[in-house]
């Protein structure tokens, strides 16, 4: 088993495996479960996360009232040939915040790794498959190498809002498309650590406001540049480029800057976005 980002990279490049290989063989030990049984259970997280993307992409509207619609209209942007921002990246966009319009629509997601933070992932994932046409189990692998990272995220920082803000959820989430687009595109694992790195420390300190303590505003964009940030990232780990801080003291920082972050800006709607007067008016309009 690996415990961080040094040791999971270490893992693939001595066995000469992708990172996605190494998270299946560690399911594989830890779950008891076969191969075939494993690959079969991400088959379906992925069938979920097309579905959920299928349906933003149609239109959907929150029971609040506070989001939805916004990825059609991106798609509709995207069509009129005037987007200044390339394809790939905008319709990683379109499709990460149609997947959290599902999410605030009480729609079936599937939470990567939290459902405030669903769109990152599967929004680059059916973006890049555009660009890179890969096969069904090189889309599940995808999800794998995501997973390994968010594993280590989980197990040495957090994945909460409640706990360390939202750069522990869209943050988390970013980093791990980050890396899972570098392998996808053919990218080494220490090309992938990389990408994770310059994804999560361009996203430390991002607070976790929710206005009227819903998974809204701002979560729902928060995930549209959390998708365009792991783009740009994956990008420039390609290209050669390495983070000064390694990744794993990248995720420590996360970790501590979480621990000292007020409560208010820790999912509690007290502060931030939440508490500005705008955001206290929509509250009182929806709840009364």
């Amino acid at each position: 088993m690996f415990r961080n980002v040094t040791e999971l990279v270490a893992l693939a490049e001595s066995k000469q495996v992708k990172i996605a290989e190494v998270m299946i063989q560690q399911e594989i030990e830890v779950t008891g479960l076969s191969r075939e049984e494993i690959i079969e259970k991400m088959d379906r997280n992925l069938t979920v996360m097309e579905q959920a993307i299928e349906r933003g992409l149609k239109g959907v509207q929150s029971f609040s009232g506070l989001t939805g619609g916004d990825a059609v209209l991106l798609q509709n942007y995207l069509k009129t040939g005037k987007a200044l921002a390339g394809n790939v990246l905008l319709d990683a966009v379109s499709k990460a915040v149609a997947t959290n319009e599902v999410n605030a629509a009480m729609g079936t997601i599937c939470a990567t790794p939290t459902a405030g933070s669903a769109g990152v992932v599967p929004g680059t994932l059916f973006a890049v498959k555009e660009k890179l046409n890969p096969t069904r189990m090189e889309m599940i692998e995808f999800l794998f190498t995501a997973a390994a990272f968010g594993f280590v995220v989980a197990n040495n920082a957090s994945i909460s809002g409640a706990a360390g803000g939202c750069q522990a959820e869209v943050g988390s989430a970013s980093g791990m498309a980050a890396a899972a687009i570098v392998e996808l595109a053919g990218g080494t694992p220490a090309q992938s650590a990389e990408a994770m790195a310059i994804t999560l420390k361009n996203m430390l300190g991002l607070v976790c406001d929710p206005v009227a303590g819903l998974v809204e505003v701002p979560c729902v964009k928060r995930n549209a540049m959390g998708a365009s940030n792991a783009i740009t990232a994956a990008d420039m780990a390609l290209a050669g480029i390495k983070s000064k801080i390694p990744c794993d003291e990248v995720i420590d920082a996360m970790y501590r800057i979480g621990q000292r972050m007020p409560n208010a800006l820790k999912e509690t709607a007290e502060g931030g976005l939440a508490a500005t007067p705008t955001g206290k008016r929509l509250a009182k309009e929806i709840f009364g």
